[in-house]
């Protein structure tokens, strides 16, 4: 049996360092939010290798005594709780004291320090969990904290770690949330060496543009909202400015990013009305309550909080979005003369005078700013890539007589694959699917067979379609690939990119090559052959948007089919496409030849037929 014995120091550090450090943009937080408690106005983080190599944080804060240095690297030492009560109502962006101890027990760490009126400043050096003496050292006014090579006493750990470009757009992404909520302070980062973001002091609507971009503020809504103690300030975006995944959704409670259930389920229902299901809102939200309202100790990242009164928080979030919501549902106001105060009061954002949004008057076209002038529109289409050859107008002349043996041999579609046996024809030689006859309402295809009328959903059977070929092309590794003649470039967050670059070859055997232009530029070079009309922008985000939610591997394995489906809608044809003769025979042709085409990819007919009989008993002939 064995004895039960206390565990060492530093293997509780290492413990808990597993929880607070998950990557390296866990440690930058935890660095983050000790200069914004020291009351900086001003910091720098340098970055190198996504964060791995190094992370540096330098601010101007009130800095640390040098007596305090090693009680800084110690676990549960603060200096900002002392009580239960004060950490009932804690108001700092850290409390636990257990940020720095973790980040130095899985890293070489140097913390440099220079208290407000000091002559001095001082240093400590931990590495693996050991603390160095205490030694002067040159230093301005504050506090500058360098962590280099994480994990290297834990290569198993550091092993999980993704690519270098992967860690860094999550280091960008705790930086932009930080900032986000502290447009009074002066942000600076820099990756490898280079400035990859400058957040001057600013008002609160820079900066939310700095960072969600002018485009996000242009289609937003004010939300200024209070009552009974609660506080909601910020910006909400409007249903057509949804996303596909949740990356635009910034809430903060006291200042500090949080992400609740209870908080996303209010938001998500003050869309309910509004908003495609599979959409998600943009939003930039601080909410403000007593913090004896809110318990932020729930997890050692504080990232999870708990309301004590839940569900009057749901009801006044649902209500104050849901409000703003119907007041701009005719999104026709050219300005708001409004300011939006900063979510923490002890750091107001500077020029409150400043308009959110352009005088009322500033509503002419800007030069390349898309959708201010209405855009002179040209009515031209494509050939739909259907691979049967055009049948002759002539046929219809013999529609109830037998087909034409040149005819039937056009109808041979070349595939990857062999595709499954064609129903045979009736005695008179029309086709199960019978021949078209009309478009309508730009939806459905009518068709004539021998027995009555036949109705297409020509979207849903031609993404069926495209679905099956893509399908085998990809059991047997060979999708082709479409290159387009000028490569189409469209604007990507940095977890875009970062998939991109870390999983190029594997895009490519699904069709898609993507080459990386900037840290926020991606460039469209290839598209699969099925799908050469689709929007190769929209393709390129929904395979990202998958591959970066469940991983390449899944990608090319057992979620394969639910993303080949996804790419074929994007290529298939659509609603409202005018189709002419031959390719709606073209497309009744192909569903002929393609297994399964009864049902789209998402399991609804893509076809049904009304014999004479039924039409008979419309129409109560014979009766």
């Amino acid at each position: 049996m064995k004895r039960i014995r206390k565990l060492p120091d530093h293997l509780v550090n290492q413990i808990a360092a597993g929880e607070v450090v998950e990557r390296p943009a866990s440690a930058l937080k935890e660095m983050l939010e000790n200069s914004l408690d020291a009351g900086a106005r001003r910091i720098t983080v340098d970055i190198a290798q996504g964060g791995i190599k190094l992370i540096r944080v330098n601010d101007d804060g009130s800095g640390i005594a040098a007596d305090d240095l090693p009680l800084a690297l110690d676990r549960h030492a603060t200096s900002k709780i002392g009580s239960l009560d004060e950490l009932e109502r804690v108001a700092t962006l850290g409390f636990r004291g257990e940020g720095l101890a973790s980040v130095a027990s899985v890293s070489r760490l140097t913390l440099v320090s220079r208290p407000h009126g000091e002559a001095h400043a001082h240093q400590i050096i931990a590495i693996d969990g050991t603390l160095h003496p205490v030694e002067p050292a040159a230093h301005p006014e504050g506090t500058t904290v360098e962590m280099v090579d994480l994990y290297f006493n834990t290569p198993a750990r550091r092993k999980f770690l993704k690519s270098e470009a992967t860690e860094y757009a999550h280091c960008a992404a705790a930086f932009e949330r930080v900032a986000l909520a502290h447009p009074g302070v002066e942000m600076i980062l820099r990756h490898n060496g280079k400035v990859t973001a400058r957040l001057p002091v600013q008002s609160l609507a820079d900066r939310v543009g700095a960072i969600l971009g002018r485009d996000f503020v242009d289609a937003s809504l004010i939300v200024d909202s209070e009552a009974g103690g609660l506080t909601l300030r910020g910006l909400v975006a409007s249903p057509t400015f949804s996303k596909a995944s949740r990356d635009a959704q910034f809430f903060y409670v006291n200042g500090r990013f949080v992400r609740d259930k209870t908080a996303q389920h209010a938001l998500r229902q003050a869309y309910r009305d509004v908003l495609h299901h599979e959409r998600h809102p943009a939003y930039a939200l601080f909410f403000t309550l007593d913090p004896a309202g809110v318990d932020v100790n729930v997890h050692p990242t504080k990232v999870e909080v708990r309301f004590r009164e839940s569900q009057a928080i749901h009801q006044f979030l649902f209500h104050s979005v849901h409000k703003v919501l119907a007041a701009g549902a005719g999104e026709g106001r050219a300005a708001v003369d409004a300011q939006l105060a900063a979510p923490d009061a002890a750091q107001p954002a500077p020029s409150a005078t400043a308009p959110l949004f352009p005088a009322a008057a500033d509503t002419a076209p800007r030069a390349g700013t898309p959708g201010r002038a209405p855009l002179p529109q040209r009515f031209e289409q494509q050939r739909i890539p259907l691979a049967v050859a055009r049948e002759a107008v002539g046929v219809y002349d013999a529609m109830f007589s037998a087909i034409r043996a040149e005819e039937r041999a056009a109808d041979a579609s070349p595939t990857i694959s062999a595709p499954a046996p064609m129903p045979d024809a009736d005695t008179d030689g029309v086709p199960p699917l019978g021949f078209a006859l009309a478009q309508l309402h730009g939806v459905y295809i009518l068709a004539q067979a021998a027995d009555g009328l036949i109705l297409v959903d020509m979207h849903a059977a031609h993404e069926r379609i495209v679905y099956e070929r893509m399908k085998c092309a990809l059991e047997t590794d060979n999708l082709p690939l479409q290159p387009l003649l000028l490569p189409v470039s469209f604007g990507a967050d940095r977890f875009e990119v970062a998939t991109a670059d870390e999983h190029g070859d594997a895009l490519k055997r699904l069709g898609l090559e993507l080459a990386p232009l900037s840290p926020t530029q991606l460039a469209v070079r290839a598209v699969p052959l099925w799908l050469a009309d689709a929007d190769p922008v929209e393709l390129a985000r929904a395979v990202l948007a998958d591959v970066r939610t469940h991983g390449v591997s899944a990608a090319l394995t057992e979620r394969r089919n639910e993303l080949l489906a996804t790419m074929a809608c994007h290529g298939a044809v659509r609603a409202n496409r005018a189709l002419n003769l031959a390719e709606m025979n073209a497309l009744l042709r192909d569903m002929e030849a393609t297994e399964r085409s009864g049902q789209c990819n998402h399991g609804r007919p893509t076809w049904t037929r009304l014999t004479m009989k039924d039409l008979d008993r419309l129409f109560m002939r014979g009766q």
